[in-house]
């Protein structure tokens, strides 16, 4: 019987542009755009992000997020 695809887990790199460590988070790349940080990949796309820029990019919005919380 044949493994699913969404069982084998793709090794992915960072998408910010000089940055070769595993990916560990997955975000818009609008956001990460937004946020002034460059990206290799499409921004149109998800971005992969390793641990260290996911931190960068939550502190970056967090005034945003906190606007978007209140003007609910």
């Amino acid at each position: 019987m044949p493994s699913p695809k969404h069982a084998a887990k793709k090794e992915r790199s960072c998408a910010v542009a000089n940055c070769g460590k595993e990916a560990s988070r997955a975000v818009s790349g609008r956001k990460v755009e937004k946020a002034g940080i460059s990206v290799v990949t499409d921004p149109s796309k998800t971005a992969h992000l390793c641990k260290d820029h996911y931190r960068e990019i939550k502190k970056k919005t967090k005034k945003d997020r906190m606007l978007d919380r209140l003007d609910w």
